[in-house]
């Protein structure tokens, strides 16, 4: 029985459920009042900003401020992670959409928004039933760096028009085309625009560094509407944001008619959805709090996203800063991210008219300030120090993110990363164990396996010709070989009979129990058995030789 259904219900609940309450103490009670406030204060605009990231209405910001949270209230492991979405997934989204052709403020756009929220939310339940979650993980920090720089420029040049109050908008449609978009509509500028958008940064980055308990972006919307509200800065050209409509999303079906076009895109967001979800939630766990699950990571934000798919939301994932000023607030439990959602639902109840005076430029400096955060400098600094191979990882990635797009920068680091990691698994690692006379023990320390087991029969039949004097028996730890395959069967009878070719007796010893009694089947390890060359241990296989 949760610890936190007896707290918060006093009903028997399942275990899966609420173990963002584990081991609740009602003492936590205030913190996570004041931690889910400030939060709010912070997570709410912030979210209604990357909406615009991906050309959506405010409001699916706001909606993603719900839905996904009471889920992850729910299902989700972290006592203190905010989820919401990020400036990364609103910029895939964007770059989604714009590939498979939706344009922004089309009527078939919000349809295509609830079909690939749902088939993230899918995709990441398909990794969760697999138990994907740790095999995800070995995805790079190099081609995560890569990925977040990508989006970070990309992001920022996007929304250059909004904060110059110039008509074009090219977020979603690659660096270099908005770059020279900007450039080309810089002469006709609103200057009432600009001001607003300098001062506007130079605040959220000063508080940012001076005052960071401060809740900048709820101080810089506030001072926005106040503007708007109480002079005449829109009849100077100022733009607003679209109308934002009072009340709760209602839930909507979704159009397939680009499911197919959509999938790739789907597949990108959900990666990078669970690789920040993933490190962010470690990031912010204490000592004391339990180890983080990848799995039921998996299935809270894959869970988030299938039911706010419904409600207009964007894809699920875990936010750095939000859940570090939910943290730094006094956040003890998920108590604290299901205040922010009352604090939500509070906001879209009776606050549509007044977010309706909020200029763009405001919510565009938000995002601004917000994602050039992700060109992560010290990081790469750090990489070119310790790792160049991972140095160049993370800029090639980003340089694709940068020309190419950032779905195909998405796709090249996890190729890259998936790559490097077979190279070093196939690599031979082998370790001369013990030798007594001409017997020689070889302890693999790296478990064979159908695409690695050719190399290290090449690897092993080299070493023992490096042997002087010259060995006649050889005794092979395999115990290490806890699965094993026909095909590594196959290699081992083959590596026997090279070494008999070559007047050495081959001995296996520590071989898993599973795979003995898969290997038992086969002539050549019972002939193996019964000429008494396999063995419990390496010394049991040299007590033998006597």
């Amino acid at each position: 029985m949760s610890d936190s259904a007896r707290a918060v219900t006093g009903l028997r609940m399942p275990a899966w459920l609420f173990p963002g309450f584990s081991g609740y103490q009602r003492r936590w009670l205030g913190n996570d009042l004041l931690a889910g406030l400030s939060a709010g204060a912070v997570v709410i605009p912030q979210a209604m900003a990357y909406a615009t990231i991906a050309n959506l209405p405010v409001q699916v910001g706001l909606y993603t401020c719900i839905v996904p949270m009471v889920v992850y209230v729910l299902l989700g492991g972290s006592r203190a992670m905010s989820v919401s979405t990020t400036s990364t997934i609103a910029t895939l989204t964007a770059s989604t959409l714009v590939t498979v052709g939706v344009a922004a403020g089309s009527k078939d756009v919000m349809g295509s928004v609830i079909t690939l929220t749902l088939l993230v939310g899918a995709i990441l339940l398909v990794m969760r039933l697999l138990k994907l979650g740790s095999l995800v993980e070995n995805i790079s920090k190099a081609t995560i760096i890569g990925v977040q720089c990508g989006v970070g420029a990309t992001v920022a040049v996007g929304q250059l028009p909004k904060l110059f109050g110039v008509d074009t908008n090219f977020t979603g449609h690659g660096f270099i085309r908005s770059i020279i978009a900007v450039v080309e509509a810089l002469p006709g500028a609103n200057w009432p625009t600009v001001i607003l958008s300098v001062v506007s940064v130079a605040l959220l980055v000063v508080l940012k560094r001076l005052a960071p308990a401060i809740p900048a972006a709820l101080i810089i919307v506030v001072g926005g509407i106040a503007l708007v509200a109480f002079s005449g800065i829109r009849s100077d050209g100022v733009d607003l944001i679209a109308q934002v409509p009072q009340g709760l999303p209602i839930p909507h079906l979704p159009d397939f008619t680009h499911t197919l076009d959509l999938l790739p895109g789907a597949l990108g967001i959900a990666l990078m959805a669970f690789l920040e979800t993933v490190a962010v939630a470690r990031g912010i766990r204490t000592s004391r709090e339990p180890q983080i699950d990848s799995n039921r990571e998996l299935l809270a934000i894959s869970a988030a996203s299938i039911a706010g798919s419904f409600f207009y939301t964007l894809p699920a994932a875990g936010g750095f800063s939000q859940s570090a000023v939910n943290q730094n607030s006094g956040a003890k439990s998920q108590l604290a991210q299901a205040t922010t959602v009352v604090l939500a639902i509070l906001v879209a109840l009776f606050l549509g008219p007044v977010l309706s005076l909020l200029p763009q430029a405001t919510l565009a400096s938000l995002v601004f300030v917000a994602v050039l955060g992700l060109i992560d400098v010290k990081g790469l600094v750090r990489l070119a120090r310790i790792s160049p191979r991972d140095f160049w990882i993370a800029l090639v990635t980003a340089g694709v993110g940068l020309t190419l797009g950032l779905l195909p920068a998405v796709l090249v680091g996890v190729v890259t990363t998936l790559v490097l990691v077979l190279r070093e698994l196939n690599t031979p690692l082998l370790e001369i164990e013990e030798r007594r006379g001409d017997a020689l023990a070889i302890h693999l320390a790296r478990g064979l396996y159908t695409a690695n087991v050719l190399e290290n029969e090449r690897a092993i039949l080299a070493l023992v010709d490096q042997q002087q004097p010259p060995i006649r028996v050889l005794v092979l730890n395999l115990e290490r070989l806890s699965a094993i395959s026909i095909t590594v069967l196959d290699a081992l009878e083959d590596l026997d009979r090279e070494l008999s070719a070559k007047g050495i007796t081959l001995h296996v010893a520590c071989m898993p129990q599973p795979s003995i009694d898969i290997a038992g089947k086969l002539p050549w390890y019972q002939q193996l058995e019964t000429s008494g060359r396999s063995h419990a241990t390496v010394a049991d296989a040299f007590a033998t030789l006597r």
